[in-house]
C-alpha cells in the first residue's frame, strides 16, 4: 500500500527553466495588479466559510503564501496569475455594479436596482454565495435580492443560488433569468457523465491537495472549487435571442446569445445605463479551454471567435468597462477593444492554424508541439492570452478531435491494446521492469521528465504494486507540475503524484445534488437509468414495465438485449407490459431515484400495481452504481 510521502524539491532542470522564464516575460508590467485592486471596498472579517455542521467549505486565507517570492517549484507566470486570482473582497466595477471575488472558483456580481439587487452567477456553493452576499451587504446595506441571472450552464455559475434566494422569494415571483437551453445542459452535464467528470475534476482543480509552494497554487481561472452545498434554482425567464432586452428592478440589460462557446448555453450582457459589458466566461484573463481536462464536449473556437467579433461590433463603442465571471475587469474603451480583439484573435488563430496543418497531414500532437512554440508575438506578450487554464497544447488537440476524432489515420493506431495489456508487452520488450527503471532514472537525472512519465507509466500499469515504479512516476509527475504554467496541468500532475504516493482521494465535490436531480425531465431521468444498465448481465433479460402516470401519457420501459428503452404514449414500439403501475409523477421519481423501494409501492396511496410486481425490482437489479473513486494513474 502507498505510504505518505512529502513532496520533493524542484529538480535543478526545473529550477533553471523557471528562473529563465522570470527574465523572459514582462513581470514589471503591473497593470493587472492595479486592475485587480481597483475599486476595493473591503474583505471578510472571517477567512473561513463553514457549512451548517461547522465544516470549512472555503478558506480565504489558504493562499496567503502567495504574497512571497516565487519559489523554484512553481512556474513564475502561474505564480503571478495565482496571486491575482487569490485577491479577495468586495470591489466596485462601476457605479451600481459590484463584484465579490476570491470566494470561490468564480466571481459573484451584484447590480443595484431601484428596490434591491440583481445577483449574477452565485458561485458553486450556497455557503460561499451567502458569505459573498453578506460581504456586499456589510458595505452597501441590507438590500433584498430582486433578481437572479445565470450567464451559463456550468455549476460555478449557478450552484450557490440557494445561498442568495429562498423558496419564499421564488414563490413571490422573483425572476430568474438564463440563456435558452440552460436547464437541459446544466442538468445533463452533471448527471450523464457527472461521476467521471467529478472524479477527473478532483485532479483538475486539486481541491484535495495541500495548498502551498509544492502543492496547489490555483487553477489559473480561479483558485479552486468550494466544497459546500451545490443546488439549482430553475430559471423562470429564458433569454432566446441576441438583442433581447429585459429590465429587472429598473436595471436595463441587452443580451447577446453565445451558444457553443465556453458553454453550450451562454450569453453576454450589456448594461447601457452603466456603459458596462459582462462577458460571462467568453473573454477572461487567460486562454480558456476548448476541451476541459475534466471532460466535456469539444467547444467550437470558430464560433467563439465569431461571437467575440459580434460583441465588439455590438457593444465596444458604448463600453467603458468589461468584466467577467472570473478574474478582474478591464477599464477604458481602447483597452476593452484591445482586450476583446486579442481574445478573439487567440481563438481564431488556434482554429485556423490547426485546420491548416491537419490538412497538410499533421496529427494533433504534432500540431500542438509546433503551435505552442510559434504563437504570434503580439498575442504572446499579452498576459491574458497565456494558457493558465486552457493551453495551446490541449486546445489544439481538441480542435483536431472536433474535426477528425480520436483516430489520426495511421492504421497502427486503429486497434491498439488497452493500457494494461500494452504495458505488459512494452515492459517485456524493454527488458523488464528493472531495466526500464534503471534507464528512466538516468532520464530523470537528465531532466527528461516527459519521457520518464511515459515509460514508467507502462511499468506502473504492468506491475501496479511495484513500489519503485510508483515512486519514480510520482517524482516525474511532480516535476512536470512544478514547471507547468497551466494551473490545471499542475494540479493533474501533482494529484497523480499524490495518489501514487498516498492512495486515492476520491471526489471531493458532488454536482448531482437533489436540486439537479429534481430538475431532470422524465426523459432525462429514464436516459440516466439506461446508462447504468449492466449490459452483459442483462443480455438475456426481457422485461417490460408500464408507468401509467396520473394526468400524463403512459411511459413504457423495456429492457431487452442489454438496452433499456422508454416510449411515451402508445404505438408499435410499445410492448405488452409484464406489470403496469399507476401512480403520480412524484412517486415515480422517488422510485427511480432510489428513495422509495419497489416493495413499498403497493402501500402508497393512489398507487395501483397490476401484473407481476416482481418484474420492477428485477429490472432495477440490473442497474449498476457509478464509482466516484475509480483509479486514474493506476490500473
Amino acid at each position: 500500500m502507498p505510504q505518505h510521502t512529502e513532496p520533493r524539491s524542484a529538480h535543478p532542470a526545473i529550477a533553471r527553466a523557471n528562473q529563465q522564464l522570470a527574465s523572459h516575460w514582462p513581470f514589471d508590467d503591473t497593470q493587472d495588479f492595479e486592475d485587480a485592486r481597483r475599486g476595493f471596498l473591503g474583505a471578510a472579517s472571517d477567512n473561513l466559510v463553514r457549512d451548517a455542521d461547522g465544516r470549512t467549505v472555503w478558506d480565504l486565507g489558504a493562499y496567503s503564501f502567495l504574497g512571497g517570492e516565487c519559489p523554484d517549484s512553481v512556474n513564475p507566470s502561474l505564480w503571478r496569475q495565482s496571486r491575482l486570482c487569490a485577491d479577495h473582497g468586495l470591489f466596485e466595477v462601476t457605479e451600481g455594479i459590484y463584484q465579490v471575488r476570491g470566494f470561490d472558483l468564480s466571481n459573484m456580481t451584484v447590480v443595484e436596482g431601484e428596490r434591491g439587487v440583481l445577483v449574477i452567477d452565485p458561485l458553486i456553493s450556497a455557503e460561499t454565495a451567502a458569505a459573498a452576499l453578506a460581504l456586499y451587504r456589510a458595505h452597501r446595506g441590507d438590500r433584498p435580492v430582486t433578481g437572479l441571472l445565470y450567464t451559463h450552464s456550468h455549476i460555478d455559475h449557478f450552484g450557490g443560488a440557494r445561498g442568495v434566494v429562498s423558496d419564499e422569494d421564488l414563490q413571490r415571483g422573483l425572476p430568474v433569468l438564463a440563456p435558452s437551453g440552460f436547464l437541459e445542459h446544466a442538468v445533463s452535464e452533471n448527471v450523464y457523465a457527472g461521476t467521471a467528470m467529478g472524479r477527473r475534476a478532483a485532479y483538475m482543480y486539486g481541491a484535495a491537495l495541500p495548498k502551498g509552494e509544492r502543492g496547489q497554487v490555483g487553477t489559473g481561472l480561479g483558485q479552486t472549487t468550494s466544497t459546500g452545498a451545490a443546488g439549482l434554482v430553475p430559471p423562470t425567464k429564458d433569454i432566446t435571442r441576441t438583442g433581447q432586452t429585459e429590465t429587472v428592478d429598473g436595471i436595463r440589460m441587452v443580451f447577446q446569445m453565445t451558444p457553443g462557446t465556453e458553454a453550450p448555453a451562454e450569453l453576454n450582457i450589456h448594461f447601457p445605463d452603466h456603459s458596462a459589458l459582462c462577458m460571462a466566461e467568453n473573454a477572461t484573463h487567460n486562454l480558456h479551454n476548448l476541451l476541459t481536462l475534466r471532460g466535456a464536449e469539444v467547444r467550437d473556437p470558430r464560433v467563439w471567435a465569431h461571437y467575440l467579433t459580434e460583441a465588439i461590433s455590438l457593444f465596444a463603442d458604448t463600453c467603458d468597462v468589461a468584466f467577467a465571471s472570473h478574474h478582474w475587469p478591464t477599464w477604458g474603451r481602447e483597452r476593452v477593444l484591445r482586450f476583446l480583439t486579442e481574445q478573439r484573435d487567440l481563438y481564431a488563430y488556434l482554429h485556423d492554424q490547426t485546420l491548416r496543418m491537419l490538412n497538410q497531414g499533421h496529427t494533433g500532437p504534432e500540431i500542438a508541439e509546433q503551435l505552442q512554440a510559434q504563437m504570434p508575438p503580439a498575442l504572446e506578450r499579452a498576459w491574458h492570452t497565456h494558457g493558465y487554464y486552457g493551453s495551446v497544447s490541449h486546445n489544439v488537440k481538441a480542435i483536431y478531435q472536433r474535426y477528425l476524432g480520436w483516430f489520426d489515420g495511421n492504421p497502427a493506431h486503429l486497434w491498439e491494446h488497452p493500457p494494461v495489456e500494452a504495458a505488459r508487452r512494452y515492459v517485456t520488450f524493454m527488458g523488464g521492469a528493472d531495466r526500464v527503471l534503471s534507464q528512466a532514472r538516468q532520464s530523470f537525472a537528465d531532466g527528461d521528465f516527459r519521457w520518464v512519465a511515459t515509460v514508467v507509466n507502462h511499468v506502473v500499469f504492468a506491475e501496479p504494486d511495484n513500489t519503485e515504479a510508483r515512486e519514480l512516476q510520482a517524482d516525474a509527475l511532480e516535476q512536470l507540475g512544478y514547471g507547468s504554467e497551466n494551473g490545471t496541468w499542475r494540479n493533474f500532475y501533482l494529484m497523480g503524484a499524490w495518489e501514487l504516493r498516498n492512495g486515492p482521494v476520491g471526489t471531493p465535490t458532488t454536482t448531482a445534488s437533489p436540486d439537479v436531480l429534481a430538475a431532470l425531465t422524465l426523459d432525462q431521468l429514464f436516459d440516466a437509468l439506461a446508462i447504468r444498465v449492466d449490459g452483459p448481465r442483462a443480455w438475456d433479460a426481457d422485461i417490460c414495465v408500464r408507468w401509467n402516470i396520473h394526468h400524463q401519457d403512459p411511459v413504457t420501459l423495456r429492457l431487452r438485449n442489454g438496452v433499456l428503452t422508454h416510449v411515451t404514449g402508445t404505438g408499435p414500439a410499445v410492448g405488452d407490459p409484464d406489470v403496469e403501475i399507476a401512480l403520480d409523477e412524484a412517486t415515480l421519481r422517488a422510485v427511480l431515484l432510489g428513495s422509495l423501494a419497489p416493495a413499498d409501492l403497493a402501500d402508497r396511496p393512489g398507487v395501483t400495481v397490476t401484473g407481476d410486481a416482481a418484474k420492477l425490482p428485477e429490472l432495477l437489479g440490473y442497474l449498476t452504481t457509478p464509482d466516484p473513486d475509480f483509479a486514474i494513474v493506476t490500473p
